[in-house]
This record gives structure tokens, C-alpha cells and sequence, in this order.
């Protein structure tokens, strides 16, 4: 709570300080840990046009980019802001850094103003935006696709290695006095050498994935989507319809993203046509499974286990029927979740409203 103390007021995620006594505003934001804090004086009557940061915690080093030419507006709330008091701070602003769950859509653009001219999202997935209407109104859009495939791939695999070796069960297991002898099957899971990995969606995180599995001496790595990609041949993976992968894959990975196509493609139809034996890792988007038939194949063991690092809902309620499962594991959607992967895509996001907003290309444009 160092960042408070210096200026004398009570912890809070955000300050305001009186223009009467100070004559500027000033805002404390907390960016990353190794960033500490900033501090930001602005003008009663800044002229400047305005851009809405959806959160509080977004890098400094993002912010850097923009904050010569543009007031930076932001939304306070912790641990995140409210649809209401993101809905009041988008008036008037020509762009937006997105990294929220709430859904731009109409009543989003119709709250910013005929003004707003792009939409950075600081994320791989923008299922959360009404793409074709931002189209329609000729507002650009983009997201962060590729710098964070290595992080999202070491989630795939912990999450993959920590149900397969029962890693979570273990935990347990010793926190509650059962580990007293060794036994010759206690704790045995399945392990990656030899096995077949079935990856859905080869996009970029799919990709990364099938590269670091071939390291365990993997016997096959299968994907399905769309069409053939050179990259699976370039790496040995086969491409096969979605069925085949279902029936023969020891490790199935969701990684494609979510859209009308992809809403429930895993659900109980899927589950019947899986091995007995495998397991079910989901790194893309929770709306991908349907969640209350895992629920019921991990329950009746149609499957073996799961590794989840997206839900529905988010944030999960602690007191959800996968939380009492001991054949699943989840992470609180940490895929991206290290400071050099955040910054990158904080930065990026930064970058791509810099270019939209200076008739300057996007780096990485949705549309």
C-alpha cells in the first residue's frame, strides 16, 4: 500500500483529488507488480480526444504509447468495473482498450458517441465484441493474437500433465494423511509418451501446443478444423476429420475459438465417441464445451479427466459441481498470465489504436 501512503489517503484502487485543492486531477493506478505504481496529472480542460482504458492494471508501458496525444480515461472497480460505469466513462471517447468480459455491442457504441473510431482488444479472442456491427459503422477493430501462444501453450501442457499424473489428487492426499505406504498402482495416472494428442483448432496456439507435445515422444499429433494447414506438415501433425480425432486421441485440446460454429461443439454427443481413458484440456473459451455435460461425463467417468483454464460462467462459483470433482483442474483463465505475455499484448493493443487513430494500418486488425 506504498503508492497510497505517499500522497496520505486511505488504500483504494483508484483517487480522485480535489481540483479545488490541487487544481488537476490526479489518478493512482496499480499496473503490474515490478511496475509498482504511476501517477497521472491532467488538465481540468484537457482538449486532448479521449480514449477509455477498460481497467485499471493495464501496463504502464501501454499507456506510454498513448498519452501524448490522447487523455486517458479509466474506468475504476475492483476487481474489475461494472458494465454501468464503463457504459458512462465510453462517452465521448474515439477509442477504447479493451480488456474486459462485458460485451461491446449497440448499446456500447451508441453510449461512446458517432466519435469512436477504434477498438483495441488485449486478447487472442474477441468473441466478446459485435464485430459486424463495428464494421457496419466503419470502427476499426483489433485483437492480440500470437504473442501470447507460448504462454497459453505452458497452460495447455500444466493443465494436461496435472490431471494425466493426478498432480492436484496427490496434493490432497497429503494434505490429508493418506500418503503413509507406497502401493504399486496408488496414484497412477497416464503418461504422454507414446500416446496420441488430438489438437482442435491449429491456429496459433494450437500450433505452439502440437510443437511442445512432440517433445514427451508423443506416437501421433492429430488436428481437426476447417482445412489442412502447411504448418501441421512442416511439424508431423495429421489433419483428421473431428470424429476420428474424438475416437482416437488419448489428450484432447480445445483450442479453436469460439463462435456460432464452435458454441457446445463438445458436449455429450462428443464425450460418447471419446475414449474411456482420455482427457479433456480446454484453453480456448469455456462456451466451447457444454459445461453441465462434462459435468456429467466426469461424474459417470465417460471420460477420464479434465484440465480447465476457461468456464462458464467467469469468475466460476466456488461452490460449482467441477469444483467438488477430484478428476478435474482448473485455473482461473491464466493463460496469458505472465508479465512479459500482459505487457506484450498490453502494448500491441496500444499500438493498434496509436495506428487506427493516425490512418496508419493495424498490426493486428480484426477487420
Amino acid at each position: 500500500m506504498e503508492m497510497f501512503t505517499r500522497v496520505g489517503v486511505r488504500p483504494q484502487s483508484w483517487l480522485f483529488l480535489s481540483p479545488r485543492k490541487r487544481g488537476i486531477s490526479a489518478y493512482i493506478c496499480p499496473a503490474l507488480p515490478h511496475l509498482k505504481w504511476s501517477l497521472r496529472y491532467q488538465h481540468k480542460m484537457s482538449t486532448k480526444p479521449k480514449i477509455l482504458i477498460s481497467h485499471s492494471e493495464v501496463p504502464v508501458s501501454a499507456l506510454d504509447i498513448l498519452k501524448e496525444k490522447y487523455e486517458l480515461v479509466f474506468s475504476p472497480g475492483i476487481p474489475r468495473p461494472s458494465r454501468q460505469q464503463l457504459l458512462k466513462d465510453a462517452k465521448g471517447v474515439v477509442g477504447i482498450l479493451w480488456c474486459a468480459k462485458e460485451r461491446i455491442d449497440k448499446e456500447f457504441v451508441e453510449a461512446a458517441g458517432d466519435q469512436l473510431k477504434v477498438v483495441g482488444c488485449m486478447s487472442a479472442g474477441y468473441d466478446n465484441v459485435d464485430v459486424p456491427l463495428l464494421k457496419s459503422l466503419n470502427i476499426k477493430a483489433s485483437n492480440t493474437p500470437n504473442v501470447l501462444n507460448n504462454a497459453v501453450a505452458e497452460i495447455a501442457l500444466g493443465l494436461l500433465l496435472a490431471t494425466s499424473r493426478r498432480l492436484l489428487e496427490g496434493y490432497k492426499a497429503i494434505l490429508s494423511d493418506q500418503w503413509q505406504t507406497v502401493r504399486p498402482v496408488w496414484m497412477c495416472g497416464h503418461g504422454l509418451n507414446n500416446s496420441t494428442v488430438g489438437i482442435i483448432g491449429l491456429g496459433g496456439i494450437g500450433y505452439t501446443i502440437a510443437k511442445r507435445v512432440k517433445a514427451f515422444e508423443v506416437s501421433r499429433v492429430l488436428y481437426s478444423g476447417r482445412s489442412e494447414k502447411e504448418e501441421g506438415k512442416q511439424i508431423g501433425a495429421t489433419f483428421v476429420p473431428l470424429d476420428t480425432l474424438l475416437r482416437e486421441s488419448d489428450f484432447v485440446i480445445v483450442a479453436c475459438a469460439l463462435n456460432n460454429e464452435t458454441k457446445h461443439l463438445i458436449n455429450k454427443d462428443t464425450f460418447q465417441k471419446m475414449k474411456p481413458t482420455s482427457i479433456l484440456v480446454n484453453i480456448s473459451r469455456g462456451g466451447v464445451v457444454n459445461q453441465d455435460d462434462l459435468v456429467e461425463a466426469l461424474r459417470d467417468r465417460v471420460i477420464w479427466g479434465a484440465g480447465l483454464d476457461v468456464m462458464t460462467p467467469e469468475p466460476l462459483p466456488p461452490d460449482h459441481p467441477l469444483t467438488k470433482l477430484s478428476n478435474c483442474v482448473l485455473s482461473p483463465h491464466v493463460g496469458s498470465a505472465t508479465n512479459e505475455t500482459r505487457e506484450s499484448m498490453a502494448r500491441l493493443a496500444a499500438q493498434n489504436i496509436y495506428n487506427a487513430l493516425n490512418d496508419e494500418e493495424l498490426l493486428t486488425p480484426i477487420w
